[in-house]
Order: C-alpha cells, then sequence, then structure tokens
C-alpha cells in the first residue's frame, strides 16, 4: 500500500476542498485589486491629458447636453455669458482639507440661453453650521473656464431645504431653472491666483497616484499559492508520521511460532501399524 494512500481519506479530501475555495477567493481579491489598479491608472491619465489641456467650447465637448464621457474628467471647457446668482445653491457636507464645508453651484446662463452648472469653490460651516460669508459671482457676462465632472446620484434618505442640497443632482439643479440644462456634467471652475485664497475656495488639484493596488493584488496571489503550499507541507508531515509508526519498537508485530520437529517413531507406533494391517 502507497505510504501517501491516506490522501484518499475523506479528512484530506475535505482540506483540499477547503484550500480551493481560499485560494479562488484570494485570487477573486488579488484580480479584483488589479481593476482597481487599472481605474487608477485611467484616472491618472486623464488628469495628465486633461487638466492643463488647452480650453474647447463646451458646446464642441458636450454636443449632447444630457451626456459625458468619463474620459473627459477634468476636460477644460470655455464658457461665455452671464451667472445665475438668484438660482445660486449649496451642497453641504462637502470635505476640504480635514473640514467639512458647501459646495457653492451657480447656474451660467451661455450665450445660446441654455445652462451650465458651475462649481465655484468652498466655503466652510458658519454659526449653527449654516454657510460662511463668501463673494458673490460676478456680474454681467463673462469668458469663465471650467474643468469638466460627473454629476451625482440622490442619496436615499437625505433630501434638500431650501437652497442647499445633498448631492450635486444635476437633474434637480435643472428642475430649478427654465432653460435647458447640461445635465450630464458640470464644470469646476478654474480660479486665478488672485481669487483662488477668497471663498469660494479652489478646488485642489487632483493627486496622480495609482495607489498600492498592485502590491495588495501580488499578496493574495501569494496567499493563493501559499495555502496549496501548506497543505502539501501538511500532507508530508502525516506521511513522515505514520512511516515512523510503523517502524517503532513499540508497534504492535506478529510472529510465526516456529515448526516442531517431527517425532521420532517409536517400535510401540510400529507394531500397531503392522496390527493394523493385518
Amino acid at each position: 500500500m502507497s505510504e501517501w494512500s491516506f490522501l484518499a481519506s475523506p479528512r484530506w479530501a475535505g482540506y483540499l476542498a477547503l484550500v480551493v475555495v481560499f485560494a479562488v477567493a484570494s485570487s477573486a481579491l488579488g484580480v479584483w485589486q488589479l481593476n482597481r489598479r487599472a481605474e487608477a491608472l485611467a484616472e491618472v491619465a486623464r488628469i495628465d491629458v486633461n487638466y492643463d489641456a488647452d480650453a474647447v467650447p463646451v458646446a464642441e465637448a458636450l454636443p449632447d447636453p444630457a451626456a459625458f464621457d468619463i474620459d473627459q474628467r477634468w476636460l477644460v471647457v470655455a464658457l461665455e455669458g452671464e451667472y445665475l446668482a438668484d438660482e445660486e445653491v449649496v451642497v453641504r457636507n462637502r470635505p476640504f482639507e480635514g473640514s467639512s464645508g458647501f459646495e457653492v453651484v451657480t447656474p451660467f446662463r451661455l450665450d445660446d440661453g441654455s445652462v451650465f452648472m458651475v462649481d465655484r469653490g468652498w466655503i466652510a460651516q458658519g454659526s449653527a453650521g449654516r454657510p460662511s460669508d463668501y463673494a458673490a459671482p460676478p456680474t454681467g457676462r463673462v469668458e469663465i473656464e471650467a474643468r469638466l465632472k460627473a454629476g451625482e446620484d440622490r442619496i436615499t434618505g437625505r433630501t434638500s431645504s431650501g437652497n442647499e442640497l445633498a448631492t450635486l443632482d444635476l437633474a434637480e439643479l435643472a428642475e430649478r431653472v427654465d432653460a435647458t440644462t447640461y445635465t450630464g456634467a458640470y464644470g469646476v471652475l478654474v480660479q486665478s491666483a488672485a481669487d483662488a485664497d477668497e471663498p469660494p475656495l479652489a478646488a485642489a488639484r487632483p493627486i496622480r497616484d495609482e495607489g498600492p493596488h498592485l502590491s495588495y493584488a501580488l499578496q493574495w496571489f501569494v496567499f493563493a499559492l501559499m495555502a496549496f503550499v501548506g497543505l502539501g507541507w501538511a500532507a508530508n508531515q502525516e506521511r513522515r508520521a505514520l512511516a515512523e509508526a510503523s517502524t517503532s519498537p513499540d508497534a504492535p508485530t506478529t510472529t510465526r511460532e516456529p515448526r516442531r520437529p517431527p517425532r521420532e517413531r517409536e517400535d510401540a507406533d510400529i507394531e500397531d501399524e503392522v496390527l493394523d494391517r493385518r
């Protein structure tokens, strides 16, 4: 019988099943981390291509006001028209350098009559959690630039209150203005150096960082491999233990009794045989 025959037992079949499940789960997590890294690298590429590019007219970048391609994120667009200050809103619970405040979003009427939402920047919370003071948008016709971002979805259980919104939901903002509105994307205002230090504060430049996803992925793949290595090591340990047990002096053994030599025939036996033949 093979010294590895114990591997065919139900117990070791269960060990193998557990290792396979663990390896599959670890590999899936490794693939997930690789996908996360691919997304991070794509975002880095978008920043490199779009963030400092020359501005293009918004109508050219977004021919369909309801459409937006993820690869257009951070693309700089040129806007000409006027701010609709009376329709301005703030979006609450927005983080900035470790603090929570508001984003100021002002509708911008383009020369063709359509409306594009412009995020003019961040303001801190004032007393009782209300927005602090900030500068009003310029009046009259102006030319500005903004970087495109996708709108946000509504969050269940979080509602708007007056001019305070829970999320930057472009569909909800479109309901507040009586005009064709861009609902696929909005723009983060490109501020000059002189305006960047006064609220609303300009958004920080996005960080070019792919994150630790590659190292995490490799760790998960190593975990999957080590599970099989550990199973092999445990199997070899049991094989050695069984082999040592079979050769131990204390192990029970079976011995055959020695054959007894044939008994020599005596005279009485010979006489009995002669009488039997008669």
